[in-house]
C-alpha cells in the first residue's frame, strides 16, 4: 500500500501517537479503533501498522513511553539534602510534571485494566520503581525522625494519589497561580507526614 501523499515516518509515527493518546483520553481505549486514529492523522487505516503491530501495542507504548519521561525527569531533579527537601522537591515536580501532560496521566492511571497482562506487569514494575524512589524519601525521614508515618507504602501511594488530583481541577486562569497550588499541596503533604 503506497504512503499517503505528504507522510513522513519521523512525522508520521509521533502524529499517530498523539492522537491515539488523545483519542484514548476522551473516549477511552476500548471506544476507539484503530481507523479513528488513522482518520485523525489523515492516512489509511492500514499505514498505521507500518508504525505499530495492534491497538495493545500503541496503548502499551503510550503508557509505558509516559513512565520512562517521568521517572527521568525525576531522576534529573538535582538531589536536595535530606529528607524534607526531598519530599519538597518531589511534591512540585510530580505536580509541574503532570500537568503538562493531562491526556498520559489520565491513559496511564484509567486505561491500566485494558492492557494484556504481560503489558501490565511491565507497566506495574515501572510504577513500583517510581513509587519505590517516593517510598525512600519517606523511610528516610522516618529513619531521621522529621517524619511519622506507620506504613511508608500506603503513606506513599496517598501522596501521589493527593498530588494527581491537581490534574482535575487546576486551571490556570483560576484564582491561584501554580506556585500558590504548589505551596497549599506541599504544606498538606508535609503535615500529613511530620513527626
Amino acid at each position: 500500500m503506497a504512503r499517503t501523499q505528504g507522510s513522513h515516518s519521523d512525522i508520521t509515527g509521533p502524529k499517530i501517537r498523539e492522537a491515539a493518546l488523545r483519542l484514548f483520553a476522551q473516549h477511552g481505549y476500548a471506544a476507539v479503533s484503530m481507523r479513528q486514529i488513522a482518520k485523525e492523522v489523515g492516512v489509511q487505516a492500514g499505514a498505521l501498522y507500518n508504525y505499530t503491530p495492534d491497538k495493545q501495542s500503541l496503548l502499551f507504548n503510550l503508557m509505558q513511553g509516559h513512565m520512562a519521561e517521568l521517572q527521568a525527569a525525576w531522576d534529573a531533579v538535582p538531589r536536595a539534602d535530606g529528607a524534607v527537601e526531598r519530599l519538597r522537591a518531589f511534591t512540585g515536580f510530580h505536580i509541574r510534571f503532570h500537568l503538562e501532560r493531562p491526556d498520559a496521566v489520565f491513559i496511564a492511571y484509567m486505561e491500566l485494566r485494558n492492557l494484556t497482562d504481560e503489558n501490565f506487569i511491565v507497566l506495574e514494575s515501572l510504577r513500583r520503581d517510581y513509587e519505590n524512589g517516593v517510598e525512600a524519601i519517606l523511610k528516610e525521614g522516618v529513619e531521621q525522625r522529621v517524619f511519622r508515618i506507620p506504613d511508608t507504602k500506603i503513606a506513599t501511594l496517598a501522596v501521589i494519589a493527593m498530588l494527581n488530583g491537581v490534574n482535575t481541577w487546576y486551571r490556570s486562569e483560576g484564582r491561584l497561580t501554580l506556585d500558590e497550588v504548589e505551596n497549599v499541596y506541599w504544606d498538606m503533604v508535609q503535615k500529613a507526614v511530620s513527626a
